[in-house]
């Protein structure tokens, strides 16, 4: 019986490796809330993101896919491309102040960064009153792959959110 209860404790003692950080999930869906630093306009790039605890999910969308007009389609730009997605883990829970301080507080710091290597951004444009505009952007086929080359699996990422612009 030792010897059973001494080749199970091996087996966990050398199979477990903590030293690797494995990114399973990107689950942002479940966060409704897309923030930016900047007003939100349709005549510069912008950069929004989603935060959810220790990771961020960051969305940098080209000057000319955010328009004032309502769209009769959805209009795509590719990632990577035009439009950048980029999902970052923290040492520990991050606030917007990270990303919009200048200088960034050295806390937390980012212990992995992974860019989009593939997928497209699709925006589609509302209006209710013709000054202000609502930009609903929905992510499709994102792929990140960790520095193994592995994707990552579980993607729930899809609807990014709502932003909202106005005639200025």
């Amino acid at each position: 019986m030792k010897k059973y209860l001494l080749i199970g404790c091996s087996i966990l003692f050398f199979g477990c490796n903590d030293g690797d950080l494995q990114i399973e999930t990107v689950d942002f869906d479940s966060i409704e809330t897309v923030q930016s630093c900047n007003d939100v306009s349709a005549t510069t790039e912008n950069v929004l993101f989603k935060i959810n605890d220790d990771e961020a999910l960051i969305l940098n969308l080209p000057s000319e896919l955010l328009k004032n007009e309502v769209s009769t389609t959805e209009i795509e730009s590719l990632v990577p491309g035009s439009s950048q997605i980029t999902y970052r883990i923290f040492s520990e829970t991050v606030s917007s102040s990270y990303f919009c301080d200048s200088p960034p507080p050295l806390t937390p710091t980012v212990l992995k960064e992974i860019e989009a290597e593939a997928g497209s951004v699709f925006v589609t444009t509302t209006t209710e009153d013709s000054i202000t505009y609502s930009h609903t952007i929905q992510l499709s086929g994102i792929t990140f792959l960790n520095e193994n080359g592995s994707r990552i699996t579980d993607l729930q990422i899809s609807e990014f959110g709502t932003v909202t612009t106005s005639i200025e």
